[in-house]
């Protein structure tokens, strides 16, 4: 690291979990986000700011004016724009030493292999139950952490699926793909503007700790709040042995 690196860093250097060491490894790391609003936004802002050296920015939406009341990674003079590249030019004007590489598109079944292969964190910031069955899958043949949050109305839910490790539930144990779960879109069911950002910032903050490797992961359990009576509640889950994704996968031959 550079003098201007040590002083942009130096809080994370403090830190004992992180030193000069941790913060080296989020420098060399890659990040991919899936989705480039609400949850991406404050998700992706503080992974730049932590100086993740690579984020990979995948959207295939514009940035709409109604957009703006949650998506703080968007500005007004920027509606009309790929939503991955208002986001590019956010990210750097905050960190210029980092690489954002921005995407325009709904990424299919064999796209998702490639992104996921080069990266070392995933954060499914999508709001589409396909997207995340597919980014899940994507990451459990990969065996890339995935760090999964949601977001409707006043509700959030935020967990990490890790591969990795052999007795990690991934995406698919929670929600299995034949259960027909339906997708709530905030465009008829509305959202609260900073829950989106409580479950984003988590986001970064989950995949900050994975990058480093400091800390307890969210492994193995769901956080599930409350934004009305602002309560958290934890749910362990158990990693599903029929599950169709992650059965098999990480266990002992």
């Amino acid at each position: 690291m550079d003098d201007d690196q040590l002083l942009r860093y130096s809080r994370h250097i403090l830190l004992d979990e992180i030193g000069i060491e941790g913060q080296q490894r989020l420098l060399g790391a890659r990040a991919l986000i899936i989705g480039a609003g609400g949850l991406g936004s404050p998700a992706a802002l503080y992974l730049a700011a932590a100086g993740v050296g690579r984020i990979v920015l995948v959207d295939d939406d514009d940035v709409d004016l109604t957009n703006l009341q949650r998506q703080v990674m968007h500005a007004t003079a920027r509606i009309g724009q790929p939503k991955v590249d208002s986001g590019r030019a956010a990210l750097l004007q905050i960190n210029p030493g980092i690489e954002v590489v921005a995407l325009r598109e709904r990424a299919g079944a064999e796209r998702l292999t490639e992104l996921v292969g080069a990266a070392d964190v995933v954060l499914d910031c999508s709001d589409n139950f396909a997207t995340r069955h597919a980014v899940n899958r994507a990451c459990v043949a990969a065996r890339v952490p995935l760090v999964s949050g949601a977001a409707i109305r006043f509700d959030g839910q935020l967990s990490v699926f890790d591969p990795r490790q052999a007795d990690s539930p991934c995406y698919a144990c929670l929600f299995p793909e034949a259960a027909g779960f339906v997708d709530a879109a905030c465009s008829s069911m509305g959202v609260f503007a900073p829950l989106v950002g409580v479950i984003g910032a988590m986001q970064a903050a989950e995949a900050l700790k994975l990058l480093v490797g400091i800390g307890q992961s969210l492994a193995g359990r769901l956080l599930l709040l409350d934004g009305r009576a602002m309560e958290w509640t934890s749910i362990a889950v158990a990693r599903n042995a029929d599950c169709q994704v992650c059965s098999g996968v990480g266990k002992p031959v």
